[in-house]
């Protein structure tokens, strides 16, 4: 089975690195870090030896969307996506990458938030 980081280079994102490596560990299952904010995460930076690294289709000018459609592959099990704290204002009135893919991920998302003063 796979789990699939929606990697960024922020808090967030560094928390969400934390919890999906944890968590490829636990469940035995190989990590698919997918960038959605630009970045080249290397995969030499994970304590985890089955880590690879998939980038958006450089055609593409929607990362996010190639992550989401990546989720509707069968060996799929997990996304996990980095969030950080907004008012419930700016929560309705402005998108976000980690708001896409939890609603329209077909594998469930797990949401990690910085730890309190990181974000």
């Amino acid at each position: 089975m796979t789990i699939v980081l929606a990697s960024a280079d922020s808090p967030a994102g560094q928390a969400a690195r934390d919890y999906a490596v944890a968590e490829a560990k636990r469940r035995d299952a190989d990590l698919v870090v997918f960038p959605v904010d630009g970045s080249s995460p290397d995969p030499a930076q994970f304590d985890y030896d089955r880590v690879s690294v998939q980038t958006p289709d450089e055609r593409s000018k929607d990362a996010v969307g190639d992550l989401i459609d990546m989720t509707s592959r069968d060996d799929v099990e997990v996304v996990v996506v980095g969030v950080r704290r907004r008012s419930p204002v700016g929560k309705m009135f402005l998108g976000s990458s980690a708001q896409q893919i939890i609603l329209e991920a077909a594998a469930p998302v797990i949401t990690v938030k910085p730890t309190q003063g990181e974000g």
